[in-house]
């Protein structure tokens, strides 16, 4: 029974570890690009995600990573050009036209 319970707590410290979480980071700490405002953001695994990678033949590793859908860059933070009435994310990879954006983290404008 000791045993058992010697892994309880190695399971949720574990857990707690692979836990992805949702932080907002500020703009400036994104070094992939311009940040881009996203029309959603939702795991790969998601059926609308999954259709578009699938079109342009992008096989993803990891399908709980985040992606957005339909983005534009921001350019200008602090001025008009520099909002977004959606998602204002940080992508890895922002090189598929817009339709998609991967590896995205929400930030703060």
């Amino acid at each position: 029974m000791q045993l058992k319970l010697a892994f309880v707590p190695a399971a949720l410290a574990i857990l707690a570890v692979a836990t992805p979480t949702t932080r907002n980071e500020p703009a400036s700490s994104c070094t992939t690009g311009p940040i881009q405002c996203c029309n959603t953001v939702e795991p790969a695994s998601s059926s609308a995600a999954a259709s578009i990678l699938g079109l342009l033949g992008i096989v993803l590793q990891d399908l709980t990573v985040d992606v957005g859908l339909t983005c534009t860059p921001i350019t200008v933070i602090g001025t008009s050009e520099g909002s977004c009435s959606a998602e204002a994310v940080c992508c890895e990879d922002n090189s598929h036209g817009g339709l998609i954006s991967i590896g995205c983290a929400p930030v703060s404008l």
